[in-house]
């Protein structure tokens, strides 16, 4: 049922599943809870997101929660081909393999479709993209779906503004307790790992071009900073510009920064962020990296265009030589840096992240046949929650109001 790339690296990826779980207290607490109640039962879930260790832990909580699962992953480079093969190893179908071309990456997502599933998990959207462009037989059977990130969320917000959700979608990605921590903490961390990994360069005293301040953004620069890099955050939202500015980053243009960066690394959404005439004003050996979900943030065919020709340095970083004789580094084709070259985010962010998106699921098994179709947010009690969980997970307490303190907050009348 399953197509992976190697089956006999099945024992090294059940060995680092099971430090991940050692490292996601939240959701192991609540497989506890809901495999007891099988509250997946008789659910058919198709998903469509990373093949990390931190996915087969979400992966394995929703089997045992009751629910039959197909899996493929949500982009080219990022399956990591020791967990997939541990989870075909327990009977779990999955069609993922680092590498694999774009028609074999649609042809993965549609063999997941094959179990008729009555929830979708996506990370990106071209799983519902697909449901709602290709295969809309599919749509009958559907209770509901949950979309991971950023990316995904604008292609939801798009469709739903054009009328075009089929079923309910409930934006993982915008809960607290995963944007605030997953998108800023883990890929702060994650995308400058990639880079060092690909490259072994030193951050300290460079100068880091940061395209996008939003949450990912943010995390990214924090971290460069932290390591001792002049960081320069390009923008195009006034607010998040301003934002930037106010906690100490220079604030520019790409066309301008593109002359001054070492390492570029990009965090928008949006493509042809860096194109050929930022190539053009790069400096001798500039580094470019992509933290966005898609590979389009970093205009590479037109790098090629352009270029003498190219090697490959290392694994996951390219070198184009321009007609000038200048060197510019490309790393991971352009793709996700942190999960093409590195890991992806660390166990203990994508904790409160896949809590988020199991709970989801029992949401709309429960709940999503009376769900009109659209686009939902995590309730704020469920996002409170998962932040209550991981708090006592770590052994922290909190205040608790008192009655007097509930009524004053609910109320008008008390001033000065």
């Amino acid at each position: 049922m399953s197509k992976i790339k190697d089956a006999s690296l099945a024992g090294q990826g059940r060995l680092k599943i099971q430090w991940a779980e050692s490292r996601m207290p939240v959701l192991m607490k609540l497989r506890e809870i809901h495999s007891k109640k099988k509250s997946l039962k008789g659910m058919r879930v198709a998903g469509c997101l990373h093949v990390t260790k931190e996915t087969a832990v979400l992966v394995e909580t929703i089997k045992a929660c009751g629910a039959e699962v197909a899996w493929c992953g949500c982009n080219p480079l990022s399956t990591q081909d020791d967990i997939a093969a541990a989870l075909a190893a327990n009977k779990i179908e999955i069609y993922a393999w680092r590498g694999l071309p774009p028609k074999d990456y649609y042809w993965c997502i549609e063999q997941t479709l094959k179990i008729k599933p009555t929830l979708t998990l996506d990370d990106g959207a071209d799983l519902i993209s697909t449901i709602h462009g290709k295969r809309t037989e599919y749509l009958k059977w559907l209770y509901g779906g949950t979309e991971e990130t950023a990316t995904g969320v604008f292609r939801l917000r798009a469709m739903e503004k054009a009328g075009k959700v089929r079923y309910p979608i409930i934006v993982v990605n915008d809960a607290q307790t995963k944007s605030d921590f997953d998108n800023v903490f883990g890929t702060g961390q994650s995308a400058i790992d990639g880079i060092i990994r690909a490259t072994n360069v030193l951050f300290a005293g460079k100068n880091v071009v940061v395209a996008g301040y939003g949450h990912v953004g943010r995390g990214i620069a924090s971290r460069a900073r932290g390591l001792g890099s002049n960081v320069i955050v390009t923008e195009i939202n006034p607010i998040n510009a301003l934002r930037a500015r106010m906690e100490g980053f220079r604030v520019m243009t790409m066309d301008e920064a593109s002359k001054l960066g070492d390492i570029f690394i990009t965090a928008t959404g949006v493509k042809d962020i860096i194109s050929g005439k930022h190539f053009g004003q790069m400096k001798e050996g500039a580094i470019v990296a992509n933290a966005g979900h898609f590979n389009v943030e970093v205009d590479v065919a037109g790098l090629e265009k352009i270029a003498k020709h190219r090697r490959q340095i290392r694994d996951n970083n390219m070198e184009y030589v321009l007609p000038d004789g200048r060197k510019i580094y490309v790393l991971a084709e352009g793709r996700l840096v942190n999960l093409a070259a590195a890991e992806g985010h660390p166990s203990e962010v994508m904790d409160m992240s896949f809590a988020n998106q199991l709970l989801s699921l029992i949401k709309l098994t429960n709940e999503g046949r009376s769900m009109k179709p659209g686009v939902y947010e995590v309730p704020p009690e469920q996002d409170q929650e998962v932040a209550r969980l991981k708090l006592e997970t770590m052994g922290i307490k909190i205040d608790t109001p008192s009655k007097e303190q509930i009524r004053y907050m609910n109320s008008w009348e008390e001033g000065t």
